[in-house]
């Protein structure tokens, strides 16, 4: 029982010191407007999936000041250090002044004993007119 309770406070640090990162992170990022003063506003549709899971629609809005932080979380509750990040899709939107991108990603998370989740996404970029 000991070994039990000790891999669950284990695994419940791991969570803390993972959410805590991930808030120096974005505190970190900055502003949309900061790095991306082109940008009106960014949309980005997901369609999670998880084996065994019914899928689920989310979808996250960005205006200029918000923070520049496009990673979203893995929906598996015992995944720690995975999750999607779409920072690089997004930025390579921005530099070549696209409007749309649909793609896939799959869970970032290392540990295989977990049924991570897929993503199927959809990001769509309105830009000042100019």
């Amino acid at each position: 029982m000991e070994g039990a309770f000790s891999f669950e406070r284990n695994m419940n640090n791991r969570k803390h010191e993972a959410k805590i990162e991930r808030t120096q992170q974005r505190l970190e990022a900055g502003s949309v407007a900061e790095h991306f003063p082109e940008v009106v506003s960014i949309v980005i549709n997901m369609t999670y999936n998880q084996r065994s899971i019914k899928s689920i629609l989310r979808t996250c809005n960005f205006s200029p000041s918000s923070y520049a932080f496009f990673r979203v979380d893995c929906l598996n509750k015992d995944c720690v250090d995975g999750g999607f990040d779409l920072t690089q899709v997004i930025t390579l939107m921005i530099r070549n002044h696209r409007s749309e991108s649909k793609g896939a990603l799959s869970c970032e998370g290392n540990d295989p004993s977990y049924a991570h989740s897929d993503i199927v996404y959809e990001v769509i970029i309105q830009y000042t007119q100019s």
